[in-house]
């Protein structure tokens, strides 16, 4: 595992005495080290060094930045992040201290053994997949990814190292530029297709022994080579071909989306003749509920509880709901936002009949909402019948809105009916991919939640049962209540899923309707509500209200 042996006397920040080199990357180097204390403890050192600074401004933001995303990602994937236990700007090198890990750097796995078959590769990438699903379910993007920031330990799993690097400086990239998203190159914005960029650059790397772009002399002209030189195809990747070249696309837009990935990978290990597949634990998502706290303090303990599992199953599951093709086989998505014209007619609930408001049926959009919600008691109401009839667009009359609600324009263009008092009490985005945004009031245990999204696949009741579905089953008293249903919903492909949950030991039911636009993009509509509550005349009101005055944007 070391690679040089320096038995240094030079110490960091006074408290930590560098031993061993573990490993080098362009522009990193990671130590064996220990603390000069009584007590002796190892740890893991970084050196990074760091652009020139003559404000003395990037020091401070470095230190903290990834102190802080350390404790976040540590939180959301405990076991599979390098806890960050110190970090330290000195003569223009940031040390980022962490807790020793038992575990080999993937490249210096890599420098000792040439090249890993595919299947190896598969698991590697799975893993590693893991993590960025949940980093980018809560707006995270790593920036930073090589095989100097991924260890495998003695056990086989991965810890990955690196986060908050990106962004704690002006510079596009810190460290290995070999590994560099286009996008960094070229010093645009970047987000979470930078990081299936360098998964996919990894998974190159493994089976071919090389990175797809070499390091040159210079940073600089490393990163213009991944700018603008066309890629080798890969030779040894064998049934992995389609998804490294998938991954490598140079026009972000044209990457593959994370559940693809991992469809393919899977697909590769299930297939892998003589083989024995590794299932993985995925990370479980902890510690929202304090991130939700601080960021909308208005609301109470009571209803916090709900909306903090809303927005997490929402954001998680948004980046998740995708195509299960390969490159070449579907559409490809836009980030644009979706259009409507004034003329456009919007329905009311397919069921609706005289005299009754029931829920209609809706389409999933990539985004699930998790409802725990603050409800005392958990009595549910029959599920409501539904059917797959076009709406009809409605009458004078019927857009009328009742006494207690006003029309909201959110500044991301749709507008909807809200009960007055209530207001924007969240709003998530993962880069141009998605958005959520959630409506509440304080001390009101009911929300709604609205998401746009624009990686969805084409069969909406797939999207709940295969995406949406199996994020909600993470977390305690999830149950599905009766079939997901097709529909459709102002003229859209829809489909509608209703569940409960437990919040604290209180039952919410939410329903949901998702609907799609065309082109991967779509919205979902989630109301959550105490279970107890779900029949009261107040509620289904609001959520026929909801449905027949949503808008998508104009223009």
């Amino acid at each position: 595992m070391v690679k040089a042996h320096v038995f240094t006397h030079e110490l960091v920040a006074g408290k930590y005495r560098l031993v061993d080199v573990v490993h080098r990357e362009t522009n990193r180097v990671c130590w064996y080290g220990k603390a000069v204390d009584g007590a002796g403890r190892p740890y893991l050192l970084t050196e990074i060094r760091l652009p020139d600074d003559p404000e003395g401004e990037v020091s401070p933001r470095a230190t903290a930045r990834v102190i802080r995303m350390s404790e976040t990602m540590g939180l959301l994937c405990p076991g599979s992040i390098a806890t960050v236990v110190d970090a330290v700007a000195e003569n223009g090198v940031l040390w980022v201290v962490t807790e020793w890990i038992d575990g080999t750097p993937l490249g210096e796995l890599l420098a000792q053994q040439g090249t890993f078959n595919y299947i190896r590769a598969a698991r590697i990438g799975l893993e590693l997949l893991d993590v960025l699903d949940v980093a980018h379910g809560e707006g995270i993007t790593h920036g930073e990814l090589s095989p100097g920031q991924v260890f495998v330990t003695d056990r086989g799993s991965l810890v990955v190292t690196g986060f908050g690097l990106a962004g704690a400086t002006l510079a596009p990239r810190l460290t290995a530029p070999s590994y560099a998203s286009p996008e960094q190159a070229r010093d645009d914005r970047i987000g979470p297709t930078a990081d299936l960029w360098a998964l996919g650059a990894m998974l190159y790397t493994m089976v071919e022994g090389r990175p797809p772009f070499r390091d040159r002399d210079r940073p600089e002209t490393t990163l213009k080579g991944v700018d603008r030189l066309p890629l080798r195809t890969p030779v040894h990747a064998g049934p992995l071909t389609r998804t490294v070249q998938g991954l490598l696309r140079k026009d972000s837009r044209e990457r593959l989306n994370r559940q693809v990935v991992r469809d393919s990978l899977t697909r590769v290990l299930t297939e892998a003749p003589d083989t024995v597949t590794q299932t993985v634990p995925r990370p479980r998502l902890r510690g929202v509920y304090t991130a939700a706290v601080h960021a909308v303090p208005g609301w109470s303990r009571r209803t916090m509880a709900f909306g903090t599992a809303l927005s997490v199953v929402t954001v998680a599951v948004a980046a998740l709901a995708v195509t299960h093709q390969l490159p070449g086989t579907g559409t490809s998505s836009t980030g644009a936002a979706p259009r409507q014209t004034a003329s456009t007619p919007a329905s009311t609930p397919d069921n609706r009949t005289e005299g009754k408001n029931t829920p209609p049926s809706a389409s999933p959009t990539p985004t699930a909402s998790r409802s725990p919600s603050p409800s005392p008691s958990p009595s549910p109401s029959p599920s409501p019948t539904t059917s797959s009839k076009p709406s009809a667009p409605p009458s004078a009359s019927a857009s009328a809105l009742p006494a207690g609600f006003q029309r909201y324009t959110a500044p991301e263009g749709f507008s909807i009916a809200l009960p007055k008092g209530w207001k924007r009490v969240a709003v998530k985005r993962v880069g141009d991919l998605s958005y959520r945004v959630t409506f509440g009031a304080d001390g009101d245990p009911r929300a709604l939640a609205i998401t746009y999204s624009t990686v969805l696949g084409p069969d909406p009741v797939a999207v709940w049962r295969d995406d949406v579905q199996p994020e909600l089953e993470k977390e305690g008293g999830f149950q599905r209540i009766g079939e997901i249903r097709a529909t459709t919903y102002q003229g859209h492909k829809a489909a509608d899923m209703e569940w409960f949950t437990d919040a604290g030991g209180e039952k919410t039911r939410t329903f949901g309707r998702g609907f799609l636009l065309g082109g991967g993009r779509g919205y979902s509509l989630r109301w959550t509500t105490p279970a107890a509550d779900w029949a009261d005349s107040a509620d289904r009101q609001a959520l026929d209200t909801f449905l027949r005055t949503f808008r998508v944007p104009s223009g």
